[in-house]
């Protein structure tokens, strides 16, 4: 059998792009090689600016954005089609980064809408986008799949059991596609991250002061950053024997 990890010449696509985790993964995989569809939610901006201080050293390489609500699976389905249009193939790898969670910690304060809203981004569209993706890894026996869960998974969050339910559910989705679909060459797994600041859902330090997350209870002694997560996510991409795996990105937080 021939070990295939390179990834440069590869199209990755990544959701959630416009900064944060998704930002730095693009800019990772982007320099060792990769092709680039990015996806944004409402900040056009942000992204276009990624792809202008990528233009520089993109040399052949296409880099393309796209609006998209990965709630919505006909979002995700244009997605695929402005994808083919523009790159001529599908992804040959995906980073299934798109993610909310609105701090809500005491079940009687989640509503349905909100329970509703949380499994369906983080969970639902992640099924969505594996099964559009899959077929083009298959036909070419080649694929990375990378989803961004959380620690939350494990029921340890400063947010509600909604967002642990929608992470737990995204790694066991990864685990058992792993066991499923190695033989077709495409591998399946997580990055768990925890107290990631420099993002959406937490900016800085300040806003873990006062939760189990703050930096005092984390044995490294501060945050992550969201290019340590990009690390992790571009090794995975590169690294084919590696499956069905989470790698909890905690800086020692249990």
């Amino acid at each position: 059998m021939v070990i295939d990890n390179e990834i440069k010449g590869r199209l990755a696509l990544i959701t959630g792009a416009s900064g944060g985790i998704g930002a730095a993964c693009a800019r990772d995989l982007f320099a060792a090689g990769a092709h680039l569809a990015l996806t944004y939610s409402t900040n056009k901006a942000a992204v276009d600016a990624l792809l202008h201080e990528l233009e520089p050293q993109a040399d052949e390489r296409r880099t393309t954005s796209h609006a998209c609500d990965v709630a919505r699976e006909d979002d995700l389905k244009r997605l695929f089609d402005e994808i083919l249009q523009m790159h001529g193939q599908h992804p040959d790898i995906l980073i299934a980064n798109a993610g909310y969670g609105k701090r809500v910690s005491n079940i009687l304060d989640i509503s349905i809408e909100e329970w509703d809203k949380c499994i369906n981004i983080n969970l639902r569209s992640s099924f969505i986008l594996t099964k559009l993706a899959v077929p083009h890894m298959q036909e070419q026996k080649w694929g990375r799949v990378v989803y961004i869960s959380s620690i939350a998974a494990g029921g340890t969050s400063i947010n509600g059991c909604h967002y642990s339910a929608s992470k737990a559910g995204m790694q066991g989705l990864s685990k058992n596609l792993a066991s499923k679909m190695g033989k077709d060459g495409i591998t399946f797994n997580d990055v768990a991250p925890a107290m990631i600041t420099e993002t959406g859902m937490i900016p800085s330090e300040e806003n873990l002061k006062g939760t189990p997350g703050d930096v005092k209870n984390i044995p490294v002694g501060r945050s992550g950053k969201p290019q340590e997560c990009a690390n992790v996510v571009t090794m995975l991409c590169r690294t084919g024997y590696m499956t069905g795996q989470s790698i909890l990105l905690s800086g020692g937080l249990k």
